[in-house]
């Protein structure tokens, strides 16, 4: 069970870290000047929070590492699908920090799984 959760959450943060290369490639090429800042914010936590779960999933080795990685992919889905949704679809970014909580939440609830060793 652990293993096929690692494996789901290490490719979700691959894709997710694609997407958003794709995104800043939007953003840069095809948005308009002034959705670029909303939608870089978004890539930037996307790309960054996808390559941490692409690097650290394969080592969780107890379910509070699970625990944090899923906080963190729920949380940076809601942070910048808040502002993605926010430019393409002039959705309110009421969402965004929600998600930036389950982020903080995650990497507390990391920090302290690796504190505990």
């Amino acid at each position: 069970m652990i293993v096929a959760v690692r494996r789901w959450l290490a490719a979700a943060g691959s894709l997710l870290a694609a997407l958003s290369v794709a995104l800043s490639a939007y953003a840069m090429h095809a948005a308009a000047p002034a959705a670029r800042e909303r939608l870089l914010l978004a890539a930037a936590f996307g790309f960054g929070h996808g390559a941490a779960l692409a690097a650290l999933a394969p080592l969780a080795q107890r379910p509070g590492a699970l625990c944090a990685q899923a906080l963190l992919l729920a949380g940076v889905l809601l942070f910048a699908g808040s502002l993605v949704a926010a430019v393409l679809l002039s959705a309110p970014t009421v969402l965004a920090p929600y998600g930036g909580g389950l982020m903080i939440l995650g990497w507390l609830l990391h920090g302290h799984d690796r504190w505990r060793g």
